[in-house]
């Protein structure tokens, strides 16, 4: 099976945080090798500010906490915020395991963009929530789970509108840019309108969005930078702070692809 677009080798941080999840279970682990017990698994997760926060699995028959749920409380107790990283690794050697059904739902739901470690077929890789989660339906508290097909209740919702300078309306029309990059501008999957401002006024065309994923500056490739008219990912950065003065190399943006409705 090949691998998603967002997997890619540990970096020392991580490897550190598989080690820092190793260590918490081997230290407090309660069954020995082939028992059970109640705590057999490790995690550990990152927050933004770089601080590394453990827990272990305490389980039950009527379904307690996996590690990574610890892991995650005990980051939020200490003041964590932002998440960026988790890995759950195996006691007497096991090492990493992927995340279970429920808790990539509460990650996909409660932590967009978090990266997980976790085994494949080429080693353990560093691999985006969202692509874990497939064509999945995304809950949150205010709004609870979202419409199954987004596109049944377009009329319901008001209008997408995709917001660009008007220098970018040319290689819209012509099709060479398809991706735009944004922070902090919540957007989804369905129809949009597309609206470019050109000379105090405005130029709109309909559009639908295909796909939005989110990524740390840093993270974002050479080839994705050149899509969306930069020269590389190294000046990225510098790019997008003439949108978002202050932007940061680990703030979270979207990668927004899109296609023009013809007609």
């Amino acid at each position: 099976m090949p691998l998603p677009a967002s997997a890619r080798d540990l970096t020392d941080d991580e490897r550190q945080l598989v080690e820092l999840a190793r260590s918490t279970i081997d230290a407090n682990g309660d069954a020995g090798p082939d028992e059970d017990g109640v705590h057999t698994m490790g995690a550990a997760v990152r927050d933004a500010d770089g601080r590394a926060f453990a827990g272990v699995d305490l389980y039950h028959f009527t379904g307690g906490p996996c590690a990574e749920l610890v892991a995650l409380g005990a980051a939020r107790a200490a003041g964590a915020r932002k998440i960026t990283t988790i890995v759950a690794v195996g006691n007497h050697g096991r090492g990493p395991v992927g995340p279970c059904g429920r808790d990539r739902q509460v990650l996909f739901d409660h932590h967009p963009g978090i990266r997980v470690l976790l085994p494949t077929e080429v080693g353990v890789k560093s691999v985006l929530i969202e692509d874990l989660m497939p064509l999945a339906t995304r809950w949150t508290v205010g709004k609870g789970t979202q419409d199954h097909d987004p596109v049944l209740r377009v009329q319901e919702r008001e209008e997408q509108r995709l917001h660009f300078r008007g220098s970018h309306l040319a290689a819209v029309r012509d099709g060479s840019k398809r991706i735009t990059m944004r922070f902090d501008d919540p957007l989804s999957v369905g129809p949009a309108r597309l609206v470019f401002e050109v000379d105090d006024d405005e130029v709109t065309m309909a559009g639908r969005i295909t796909s939005t994923v989110a990524r740390a500056v840093h993270e974002v490739t050479d080839e994705e930078a050149r899509e969306d008219g930069f020269p590389d990912a190294a000046g990225l950065l510098v790019g997008l702070r003439s949108y978002y003065p202050g932007l940061t190399a680990d703030d979270q943006i979207v990668l927004v692809r899109f296609d023009v409705d013809e007609g």
